[in-house]
């Protein structure tokens, strides 16, 4: 699978990555160090343990890190997951099903960056 296949099949942004890294060995470095980034694993947890503050900045990150690399699917669901727990006391109803559509858009994304290799 190529850079832009992989792109094009986890829903980012293959051009406006390219504007920013200029080539696929770049952004191929960049999107391994996503795959071992353990904030989502930070987020399973905070959510599971009922650590609101802890889950808002999981979530932030894999959002920062997602508009930096134009991971765009990716970022829309783990934007809406952020503004969700923005400047909560508890875990609302709205959360869940965020999560899971958070949930899905990572493993594809994971899918697709370990099919570059």
């Amino acid at each position: 699978m190529t850079v832009k296949e992989c792109y094009e099949a986890m829903g980012g942004n293959y051009d406006d990555v390219m504007s920013r890294l200029r080539t696929d060995e770049r952004v191929i470095k960049f999107l391994l160090k996503v795959r071992d980034d353990k904030s989502y694993e930070l987020l399973t947890a905070s959510l599971k343990d009922g650590n609101i503050e802890e889950a808002f900045r999981a979530a932030h990150t894999i959002k920062g890190v997602c508009m930096n690399l134009s991971l765009t699917k990716l970022y829309e669901s783990s934007g809406k997951l952020t503004e969700a727990l923005r400047g909560h006391n508890e875990i609302g109803g709205e959360v869940k099903p965020l999560f899971e559509k958070l949930k899905e858009d990572y493993e594809l994304t994971m899918d697709c960056i370990g099919r570059l290799q």
